[in-house]
């Protein structure tokens, strides 16, 4: 009786926490829900004195900026989502300042656009990150973006000595973004579905490399390669129109649903009760660090170092939990360790039997 008594006491709660919620959100919608504006930065490649690569005579500055402007005009549609572009016209854009507009602006996003091209009739699409391990195939496509680097003015001071045909140069940069790798990853693999799955275009995969444009922001960044003029069918469809309307369409979709996946780590935040409150030991409390629709492997190299991270799939999505335990000063401390690896957003949730509830709900049961 006494069980079934407080079973019933605990459901009396959750009803009126409920009702109260939404008197709450009737009274002021926004209290409850975020209205943060995502802000992309969108950056098409070359430009002015700087045409990029000329395969078939076509121009790679001019189609990577037709198809910025028009990710930038299907993003528009979203009032959640700002748009800004690193060049609108046909200008020239040190390397280092588009970096530098993406990170005055406080982006979340930043995503560059180039054309690719090679001796051979190669073709497809690409989505690169940055990082130590590429290969040798793209660690030449990395020499060809960052070539345009001797074209800026005192580009030694500015760069520090870095030589963009040196592959010493290229390999021996530090990951200056190992922070936001997941994210930029997660982008580029929801960009290279929509190319191959939705366009049928041939899937290049998703690759790391040293691309100097992503090495100056300090955001989750991509750099989009969208196929290769130098393959005649492929120059003449991305110098089209429709090849233009359907590139910035698959990319703008990628982002937004990007962005809806991040929204899924956004939450309110839930009051706490003072310092050496105990969970009762029916209640687990645990620490979410990312969620998304990539199944990782629960190994702690993919997590920043973070051991016994646990992975739930939820739909679609799959929730990564770090910290579990029974005491909310431990989960606390978890928490800290999880933000000092870099999980900005993580944050406390909790568990009954299984059934999530709040954590302000389950600091007071005992």
């Amino acid at each position: 009786m006494q069980s079934q008594q407080k079973h019933k006491n605990i459901i009396n709660k959750r009803k009126l926490l409920f009702f109260f919620s939404v008197f709450i959100f009737l009274l002021n919608p926004n209290c409850m829900f975020s209205q943060k504006k995502y802000t992309v930065v969108l950056d098409a490649g070359h430009g002015g004195k700087d045409p990029g690569n000329l395969g078939n005579g076509y121009k790679e500055k001019n189609i990577a900026l037709k198809v910025a402007l028009k990710v930038g005009e299907n993003l528009k549609r979203y009032k959640d989502i700002k748009v800004l572009y690193t060049r609108k016209t046909d200008v020239k854009i040190e390397l280092w300042k588009r970096g530098d507009i993406a990170n005055n602006a406080k982006a979340d996003l930043f995503v560059s656009i180039h054309c690719d091209s090679h001796t051979s009739n190669a073709y497809g699409a690409g989505t690169f990150v940055l990082g130590l391990r590429g290969n040798k195939k793209n660690l030449e496509i990395a020499k060809r973006e960052n070539a345009v680097i001797l074209l800026e003015d005192n580009f030694k001071d500015r760069y520090k000595g870095f030589d963009p045909n040196s592959a010493e140069s290229v390999i021996g940069l530090s990951l200056l973004q190992e922070e936001n790798l997941d994210k930029s990853l997660a982008l580029a693999s929801i960009i290279q579905n929509n190319f191959s799955l939705k366009l049928k275009r041939n899937d290049r995969k998703v690759k790391q490399d040293n691309f100097q444009v992503l090495r100056e922001t300090i955001m989750p960044s991509v750099l989009v390669e969208l196929g290769f003029l130098t393959n005649k069918k492929e120059g003449r469809y991305l110098n089209s129109k429709k090849g233009q309307t359907q590139m910035a369409k698959a990319i703008a979709d990628a982002i937004h649903n990007y962005i809806n996946n991040l929204k899924l780590n956004t939450v309110i935040e839930e009051a706490t009760t003072e310092d050496g409150v105990k969970a009762a030991n029916e209640v687990e409390f645990k620490i979410q660090i990312a969620s998304g629709k990539n199944n990782i492997a629960t190994k702690p190299y993919n997590f920043k170092g973070l051991k016994d991270v646990e992975r739930v799939k939820v739909g679609s999505y799959y929730k990564y939990y770090y910290g579990n335990s029974t005491s909310f000063n431990r989960v606390k401390a978890s928490l800290k360790i999880a933000k000092s690896k870099g999980y900005k957003t993580a944050f406390i949730v909790a568990f009954k039997d299984g059934e999530k509830i709040s954590v302000t709900e389950a600091l007071k049961m005992k």
